[in-house]
């Protein structure tokens, strides 16, 4: 048994009983189409982290409606930021964070940075939610030692390098702050996150903005939202926003009642400044902004928990 002062983080939480790996299973989601273009591997991240609070996936998708709702009606501050591959990259000081889009000039850029991100973060767990992605393929703990990289082992620790790094931060997750990753992109896509925002004013935070593909978007759904657009940079959000904040947040409408955004790793500070600066839900949507703009091709195909069986929505 591994002493307890080298636990990890993740193992304090299941450990604990708080949290427990178990399958996202979503009625209605339809992940083959995403398997057969990928490595079979994937599968592995249909489990993920739950809390012991909540039983199904089903549960988590109606505990984020409730949750934007219930922040809709109250003109609350709501930011939702999702985390995976990029972000764990980014808040270890690791240039591998520039994946599809750029993140970070470089890492003395990552590390002046990070004081203002642990900041955000700060305030996401203390008045948002944190979909973090955790599941069995990025939780196998990398052989150490001077002989490793002979073996040259595909473990991936990355997601539990993020919870440690949160654990340092101070920052501890809970039922209340946690969300997984793909309940977000799962209830992004559905009918009735789209009727929510039925006449609703929705600014849209990111670089590209088709409006007319964005209004065909909610159409299907019988949805329409009074719809502006707030542009921002395509590249390196996450290093600039301090120096981007002002001049994105002046072109959100001051009756806005909700942001959808795409800002890469720079979504946690966007999601946060404009939750707390208009009292607001502000989802970090990502790859469904790009389904919502027509733009698929930017995330370099379909992902998981978007794609809903025939006659689901």
């Amino acid at each position: 048994m591994r002493p307890v002062k080298n636990e990890t983080y993740l193992d304090q939480l299941i450990a604990g009983g708080a949290f427990r790996f178990d399958r996202l299973n979503i009625d209605g989601i339809d992940n083959e189409p995403v398997f057969k273009l990928n490595v079979p591997e994937m599968v592995e991240q249909e489990t993920c982290l739950f809390h012991r609070d909540v039983s199904s996936g089903n549960q988590y998708l109606e505990f984020l409606h409730a949750t934007v709702q219930k922040a809709i009606a109250q003109k609350a501050a709501m930011p939702i930021v999702r985390f995976a591959d990029g972000e764990y990259a980014f808040y270890r000081n690791s240039l591998d964070c520039n994946g599809l889009y750029r993140q970070a000039e470089n890492v003395a850029a990552i590390r002046k940075a990070m004081p203002s991100h642990i900041e955000a973060m700060r305030t996401l767990a203390r008045r948002g939610k944190i979909a973090t992605l955790v599941f069995p393929g990025n939780t196998r703990e990398k052989e150490r030692g001077f002989f490793s990289f002979l073996r040259k082992s595909k473990n991936d620790d990355s997601a539990i390098g993020f919870l440690d790094f949160l654990a340092a931060s101070g920052i501890e997750l809970s039922g209340g702050n946690y969300i997984p990753f793909y309940a977000v992109y799962a209830y992004l896509v559905t009918g009735r996150f789209a009727r929510l925002l039925d006449g609703k004013s929705v600014c849209i935070i990111n670089s590209d903005f088709d409006e007319k593909a964005c209004e065909a978007w909610f159409r299907q759904f019988s949805s329409t939202p009074r719809i502006s657009h707030a542009p921002i940079a395509a590249e390196y959000v996450a290093t600039r926003w301090n120096s981007m904040r002002d001049g994105v947040l002046s072109n959100i409408p001051p009756d806005v009642d909700f942001c959808i955004v795409g800002a890469g790793v720079g979504a946690l500070q966007v999601c946060v400044d404009a939750a707390e600066g208009f009292s607001i839900p502000a989802i970090d949507a990502g790859h469904v902004m790009n389904m919502m703009n027509g733009r698929v091709d930017k995330s370099g195909g379909p992902r998981l928990y978007t794609l809903w069986k025939e006659g689901r929505a």
